[in-house]
């Protein structure tokens, strides 16, 4: 199978990254499993230039295939915010426990028809010298709950409910996840234009 770096110390991230990638023939090999990479400070201003430069740094670090990926909640009613600091929004050493704390917090006494939120998850595969090859980014919309509502995913999970499902990503099963969310949606457009890269150049290791 081909290897390709992810960019990402998210265990869990990185299997359901894992799990969109495998049907392809590629195998995923995590950042965090290389000793000599330090990490990227994230300080693009939109996830699209945050996900280039995990990509970048990591392939050219190691002089491999990498894949970039930032993604976060954007809720209406807070202008957008968590944002790009969704994985930090209650500080540099935040859990997801304490992020979703400071969320509902900001969410006190919004009903819920202006709760409406999307998940935003943006791509970028760099080769073996950090050139940018493949970019794709997806959103999905849902509502944020007031309540956690199972305990599959991670991050803000049970709180984003898919309003066709009446479940929240923390109830839903990760074969119907796979489907539905950003990840799933942006992965679905980058993977079979990346297998077709693998096929076509020669150089890809």
């Amino acid at each position: 199978m081909t290897k390709i770096v992810v960019a990402t110390r998210n265990r869990k991230k990185l299997g359901e990254i894992a799990e969109l990638l495998a049907p392809y023939g590629l195998k995923t090999l995590c950042v965090a499993d290389f000793s000599d990479v330090p990490e990227t400070l994230e300080d693009g201003s939109t996830f699209a230039e945050n996900a280039t430069k995990k990509a970048r740094e990591v392939a050219k670090r190691l002089g491999r295939w990498a894949i970039g990926e930032d993604s976060g909640l954007c809720v209406d009613a807070l202008s957008g915010r968590p944002g790009l600091f969704s994985a930090r929004y209650a500080g540099e050493h935040a859990t997801d426990d304490l992020n979703n704390a400071k969320l509902q917090s900001e969410l006190a006494g919004v009903p819920e028809a202006q709760r409406g939120a999307g998940y935003v998850c943006s791509v970028a595969l760099c080769d073996a010298a950090g050139n940018v090859r493949l970019t794709e980014e997806a959103t999905c919309r849902g509502v944020i709950t007031s309540e956690p509502r199972g305990s599959n995913g991670f991050g803000y999970d049970p709180y984003f409910l898919i309003p066709e499902y009446h479940r929240t990503f923390g109830e839903l099963p990760s074969i119907v996840k796979r489907h539905l969310s950003h990840r799933a949606r942006a992965f679905a457009r980058l993977t079979p234009r990346l297998a077709t890269l693998v096929r076509q150049d020669a150089a890809f290791v």
